[in-house]
C-alpha cells in the first residue's frame, strides 16, 4: 500500500503564550500528512476518487477502525478494542492510533506559541482560497517538525472527548478546514462532533508511540 510516512516528534512542553510552561509531552510518532483517500481505499477496500486528497467523510468510529486495520496490515498490535459503540484504547500497543488532543496541538505548534506556525496563506488552505473541496496533501509549507496540513485543508479527529464533564459523547477535532474562515484556523481552536458523524472537511492523521493514560471511553 501507499506508505503512511511518520515523523518522530521529540518530547517537550506545549508552548503556551504568556503562561510559562505548558504540559509535558512524551516523544511519539505522527503522520507527516493527513491520511489520504488512497490509503483509506487500500486498507478498507474503498474506491479513491482523488488519491492524494485527505480522506474525509470519515467518522471518529471509522477512524478508529482504520487505525486497527492499518495496524493489522503492518503486522502490529491493534491499539483499540471496538465493541459496537464502545472503544477501549490499549496504550501499550505498538499499533496505529489517533493522537491525543495534547499530542496533536504540540505537533501542530512545533515549538511556536503563536496561533500559526507561519503565514496562514503559506501553510493552510482556508475559505480565503475559494476552493470547494480538500486539496492534495503537502501543497503548502510544513511546520518545523516537517508536518504538512496540520492547519487548514481538513480538520483531524483526536482521541479525546470534547466535553467529558458534561457527559457528552462528542469527540474532538482540530486544525480547521478548507471551508473555515482564516480566523477559525488556529492551533488553539478546538471543536467536537458525535463519533458516528461524518463531515466533508474532517479527516484524520495517525500516531504511534508512548502516551500517558488509557481506558474505557464511550464513543
Amino acid at each position: 500500500m501507499s506508505d503512511v510516512e511518520l515523523a518522530r516528534i521529540p518530547s517537550g512542553e506545549l508552548p503556551v503564550a504568556g503562561a510559562g510552561r505548558g504540559p509535558r509531552v512524551a516523544s511519539f510518532e505522527i503522520g507527516v500528512y493527513p491520511v489520504t483517500e488512497e490509503q483509506v481505499g487500500e486498507v478498507l477496500g474503498v474506491t479513491a476518487s482523488h488519491p492524494r486528497r485527505p480522506a474525509v467523510a470519515v467518522s471518529w468510529l471509522r477512524a478508529v477502525r482504520f487505525c486497527n486495520a492499518l495496524s493489522e496490515w503492518e503486522g502490529l498490535d491493534s491499539a483499540y478494542a471496538v465493541d459496537g459503540d464502545e472503544v477501549r484504547w490499549y496504550d501499550d500497543s505498538d499499533g496505529f492510533r489517533l493522537p491525543t488532543e495534547l499530542e496533536w496541538e504540540y505537533a501542530c505548534r512545533a515549538g511556536s506559541g503563536a496561533s500559526y506556525y507561519g503565514p496562514l496563506a503559506e501553510i493552510a488552505w482556508t475559505a480565503s482560497d475559494g476552493v470547494s473541496s480538500p486539496q492534495p496533501v503537502g501543497g503548502r509549507h510544513p511546520n518545523l517538525f516537517g508536518l504538512f496540513d496540520t492547519l487548514g485543508n481538513v480538520s483531524e479527529w483526536c482521541w479525546d472527548l470534547f466535553a467529558p464533564a458534561t457527559g457528552s459523547r462528542d469527540r474532538v477535532f482540530r486544525g480547521g478546514g478548507f471551508a473555515d474562515a482564516p480566523a477559525s484556523v488556529r492551533a488553539g481552536t478546538r471543536r467536537g462532533a458525535p463519533p458516528s458523524s461524518t463531515h466533508d472537511d474532517i479527516g484524520l492523521r495517525v500516531a504511534r508511540g508512548p502516551v500517558a493514560g488509557s481506558g474505557l471511553a464511550p464513543a
